[in-house]
């Protein structure tokens, strides 16, 4: 069996005691990075045996791990953060592992869009999540001003790197749009910044971004509840 597993974004605790079991019953934990993980099979101290599965070798990997799971193995799968497959790798391990006719199945569990979503006091159904923003400027802002012209809310991974640059488009396309930064999700320094998208970039030009961030963008047309 293929067993997709999420685990933490942040906060060590948040995994479940379903996925610990899972973890500990795997013959083979194919990690998106070894070292990432190891963190979190010590902290639990886990030992199952570990390989890579990443965007840069897992066409490569996926013969043998079918073939593993063939033979009666049961290989989980995780990522750095959060479930896997969105957007991170697992995607066409997933497909192979179906293809094959071989059994699957997912261990729910803590994930940064949702969490955002619920948190940045925006509506969240319906909602369109578009992975990570392009580190090309040109692409980045075909998408945002796709996203200023949905009826719905639209989410983002974004780089700390970009995020400001990301805000500045935000703030020339339409500066009074509500945004929120998520940032640092179930981790110690976790912050939400809510405003136009002027008034976020302002904060962070003075507070320059660090760690993990969701992006999340109002719908073209606002609730009469959203009061902020």
């Amino acid at each position: 069996m293929l067993c997709l597993i999420a685990t933490p974004i942040g906060n060590l605790a948040d995994i479940s005691s379903r996925a610990l079991e899972s973890l500990r019953s795997a013959d083979i934990v194919a990690c998106e990075d070894t070292r990432h993980t190891q963190r979190l099979l010590s902290h639990y101290d886990l030992h199952p045996e570990r390989i890579s599965l990443n965007e840069h070798n897992e066409a490569r990997r996926i013969p043998e791990l079918v073939a593993r799971i063939q033979a009666g193995g049961r290989i989980a799968l995780v990522s750095d953060a959060g479930t896997p497959t969105l957007a991170d790798p697992g995607q066409r391990l997933v497909q192979a592992v179906l293809a094959a006719g071989l059994p699957l199945t997912v261990i729910p569990g803590p994930c940064a869009v949702p969490t955002a979503l619920a948190g940045s006091g925006l509506p969240v159904v319906p909602f369109y999540f578009g992975g990570f923003l392009s580190h090309k400027k040109g692409q980045r802002e075909k998408e945002l001003q796709a996203a200023l012209q949905r009826e719905c809310t639209s989410s983002y991974f974004e780089s700390p790197h970009r995020l400001v640059s990301t805000l500045e488009m935000l703030a020339r396309l339409q500066p009074d749009r509500r945004v929120v930064v998520a940032r640092e999700l179930t981790k110690r320094f976790e912050e939400f910044q809510r405003g136009t998208a002027q008034n976020v970039l302002n904060h962070f030009l003075h507070h320059p971004p660090r760690g993990e961030i969701t992006l999340i963008l109002s719908p073209a047309t606002v609730p009469k509840w959203v009061l902020w």
